[in-house]
């Protein structure tokens, strides 16, 4: 991601936070700062590792997660519970109202591309599975395959 790409999207995700009435911290930042240059999803420990070679100081592998979970609240992060890993929304700069994320995951070199699914979709799969009596804890897909990338070499 370019410098400029970056500041707007950091900045977005500030004027967001502030309409939402919560505090984004320069830590918060970093952490969003730090996804977003990751070319891959990142685990929490990964994050911590990334967070100190980019800010020269390490974070505690708590208060990494507690910031995750903030960044998630706020709907500017992802966790990709299959990987047990963290990606940033794709949609962040974005101030229009959004499909429900879900994620196309490479299962060669784990790049991740988030699409839109339609609402009424997601909400197809929600009645069917309610039907079945069951109670679904995240409408969030998570689809394994092949990237055009690695389809192609």
């Amino acid at each position: 991601m370019d410098r400029h790409t970056l500041n707007n999207t950091l900045n977005s995700a500030e004027v967001a936070c502030v309409q939402s009435g919560v505090r984004f911290t320069q830590k918060r930042k970093n952490v969003l700062n730090t996804l977003l240059q990751a070319e891959k999803p990142l685990s929490a420990y990964e994050v911590a590792a990334t967070y100190g070679e980019l800010f020269g100081e390490s974070i505690q592998i708590m208060s990494v997660y507690r910031m995750l979970d903030f960044l998630i609240q706020e709907d500017l992060v992802h966790k990709l519970s299959s990987l047990n890993k963290y990606i940033t929304c794709s949609h962040i700069l974005c101030d229009h109202e959004h499909n429900i994320p879900q994620f196309l995951i490479c299962e060669q070199c784990e790049v991740v591309q988030e699409i839109g699914v339609k609402k009424n979709i997601i909400e197809a799969l929600q009645q069917s599975v309610e039907s079945a009596k069951f109670q679904l804890a995240s409408p969030q897909l998570e689809l394994r395959g092949t990237c055009k990338a690695c389809q192609d070499s």
